[in-house]
């Protein structure tokens, strides 16, 4: 056996890469259309509004459409962040450092990338990250 085929893989391959950005391509394009309707939701008004009923109801209507808007743009604005994990994802995959753990520094599992194509951190690396730390004794 020689040595370099009991190496541990670094980085995935320029083909498993492309694969890779197949993927994200894909979701940005529906991530970016799903963030227009989210905009649009919150930005426009409504042409179909409830100007014509009973002011009791335009009272309520107008309550809800206040808490639709700010849902929304809440929404609108976890979209926007998913679009630039995608878009930074993308430039990871321009340096070829897509797919490796910035935690353990071991490729991430192309199982998880492919569900999670923007992930950072492997399920190791992010348990170890979130693992507390024990508390300090008394006199340490």
């Amino acid at each position: 056996m020689k040595k370099a085929d009991s190496k541990e893989k670094t980085r995935y391959s320029d083909e498993e890469l492309e694969e890779f950005k197949t993927i994200i391509l894909e979701k940005l394009e529906k991530a970016k259309q799903d963030l227009k309707m989210l905009t649009e939701a919150y930005t426009n008004n409504n042409e179909h509004d409830i100007n014509d009923t009973s002011p009791t109801f335009k009272v309520l209507e107008e309550g809800y459409q206040v808490l639709s808007k700010e849902e929304n743009s809440r929404l609108a604005a976890r979209q926007q962040k998913f679009i630039q994990s995608l878009e930074n994802a993308l430039i990871r995959i321009e340096n070829k450092t897509y797919g490796i753990c910035r935690i353990t520094g071991k490729l991430i599992p192309k199982e998880r990338l492919r569900i999670v194509p923007h992930a950072t951190t492997s399920i190791e690396g992010k348990m170890g990250q979130n693992t507390p730390r024990p508390a300090a004794t008394p006199g340490e």
